[in-house]
């Protein structure tokens, strides 16, 4: 064998690979903290803490199997800061004669990485990161000729062809989704149990990052840090969900509360983002919890968490690999205002907002309602410019990465895609936060004025989006009933809520 040199991105810490089954004195693995990867958005403190601190113990586990590392720390002098220059010199000191990459989730990394290889003088070879259950260029063959990828059909034929939840050819429970069933609000009658925690102590890494000069946001514990950062530690966040809170978790997966930052979420996504679990494994422990405890269990907590797994997530990454680069250039409404100053403080008097933001920052996470129908909706009301939200939350969440940021953003919360991933606009009124919150009981606006003084901006801004774009939406089925009311309602409302609605837009860092 050529003496082989093999990179292992940040994102790729699966120690299942088929790279580590046999340990060879002729591979050396090249693993690299880099500023290009801090610095191309402003990234969450405990993101970036994270990724070091995950990727530092994935190398330690490999080598005490036997396996030869070259890591190369944020603060290393060596460090190029760039994956090209670092690469090109480990090659020529080391006299590699040959290169192997896994397949990154990222468009401009599987760029980058094609770009090397051309100009490389050995050969080189990209092999599947052996993680997800289908390929990149399944969406699109799935959904070829189709204007828009309906992912219920998606996640039925992936039900399907892994044999999951099916009982023959028919789902189990007689329904291929429980969605109905998932949608109640938190009101407390049911106990939920404390968050699972590690302490780990990070104040080291934390402080290279420091002394590196990268820019971040929001808070850390460096001495309590309490996401996982390793396989094991994941393992054990997956058997917590599967013990405690998955007998609750469908009930109220979209549920929100200003007391209860978690809910009954498993908080996997960033061990499964990095790969240090796989979503097989989360699915085939969460199925076996359910069939070993099915007289607690039912069938709609388990399909919302597997739909999440192999329906949405698998589904946007297909997006991703069938619609970039032009995706990341979508902009349907042509929205150009600026992201309001609060996304950055959570510092407002809407306390969705101000609870989701402020959560976001001080933790790094979100569920996905948060996400989607609070901080999403409004930037949407807002009509903020879709780069802008990407940049927000490419930045600001754990487990965000371009592949399934980009899509959930610009595709199901921004629209901006003009239909591909959603076929409507996700937009909520005030209506929507309180029937799936306890934010608006002690809130500064009242949720059920439209106009005046406290009026709930979501509710003028609601109205004023729809009337905007009545020329981009007006044949769209889903949203005609929206019309049907807005045309009913007098010259005299209509005025007045559009007047609100400006006033709120001009004075956006004020509310």
């Amino acid at each position: 064998m050529k003496k082989t040199l093999r990179l292992v991105l940040g994102d790729q810490l699966n120690e299942r690979h088929s790279w580590f089954s046999d340990v060879n004195d002729k591979v050396l693995y090249v693993m690299m903290e880099m500023r290009q990867e801090t610095d191309y958005v402003t990234h969450h403190i405990q993101k970036v803490v994270a990724f070091f601190s995950a990727m530092r113990s994935f190398k330690i586990s490999l080598e005490e199997k036997g396996h030869n590392f070259l890591y190369l720390k944020i603060s290393d002098s060596n460090n190029k800061q760039s994956l090209v220059e670092n690469i090109n010199r480990i090659i020529q000191e080391n006299n590699i004669e040959h290169f192997e990459y896994q397949l990154p989730d990222e468009y401009r990394l599987d760029q980058q990485l094609q770009d090397l290889c051309t100009e490389l003088s050995i050969s080189s070879a990209a092999v599947d990161s052996e993680h997800f259950l289908t390929k990149r260029s399944d969406i699109a063959e799935f959904f070829e000729g189709k204007k828009q990828f309906l992912m219920e059909n998606f996640y039925r034929q992936m039900r399907k062809e892994h044999d999951i939840l099916m009982d023959g050819k028919e789902p189990v429970g007689g329904k291929w989704n429980f969605d109905q069933e998932n949608r109640n609000k938190y009101k407390g009658d049911v106990p939920i149990p404390p968050a699972y925690s590690y302490k780990t102590y990070v104040a080291d890494v934390l402080s290279e990052i420091e002394d590196s000069g990268i820019k971040t946001i929001g808070k850390i514990d460096a001495e309590n840090f309490h996401w996982p950062i390793n396989r094991k530690e994941a393992l054990q966040f997956t058997r917590y969900f599967c013990r405690e809170l998955l007998q609750n978790f469908g009930t109220y997966q979209d549920a929100m509360h200003t007391e209860q930052k978690f809910l009954f979420h498993s908080r996997v996504s960033f061990a499964l983002n990095s790969k240090l679990i796989s979503p097989k494994e989360l699915v085939d422990k969460v199925v076996e919890e359910w069939e070993d405890n099915q007289d607690k269990i039912n069938i709609a907590q388990v399909e919302g968490y597997i739909r999440q797994v192999i329906g949405w997530r698998e589904y946007m990454r297909g997006i991703y690999w069938a619609k970039m680069p032009d995706y990341a250039e979508k902009n349907f409404f042509e929205h150009d205002r600026k992201l309001p100053d609060f996304y950055w403080t959570g510092e407002t008097k809407m306390k969705c907002m101000e609870k989701s933001i402020k959560q976001s920052l001080s933790d790094a996470y979100a569920h996905h309602i948060q996400r989607l129908m609070v901080t999403g909706n409004f930037a949407l009301l807002n009509m903020t410019n879709p780069a802008e939200v990407d940049k927000w939350y490419l930045g600001i969440y754990i487990d965000a990465i371009e592949w399934v940021e980009i899509t959930n953003t610009r595709g199901m919360s921004q629209f901006a895609d003009g239909g591909i991933v959603g076929s409507k606009p996700y937009l909520a009124s005030a209506n929507y936060m309180h029937k799936m919150s306890n934010y608006c009981s002690n809130c500064f606006y009242d949720h059920k004025k439209k106009v005046g003084e406290k009026a709930c901006p979501f509710n003028s801004l609601y109205w004023n989006f729809y009337n905007t774009h009545r020329d981009k939406l007006k044949k769209n089925q889903r949203v005609s009933m929206m019309y049907r009311t807005w045309d009913k309602k007098s010259d005299q409302e209509k005025h007045k809520l559009l007047e609100q609605a400006d006033y709120y837009l001009e004075h956006v860092n004020e509310l």
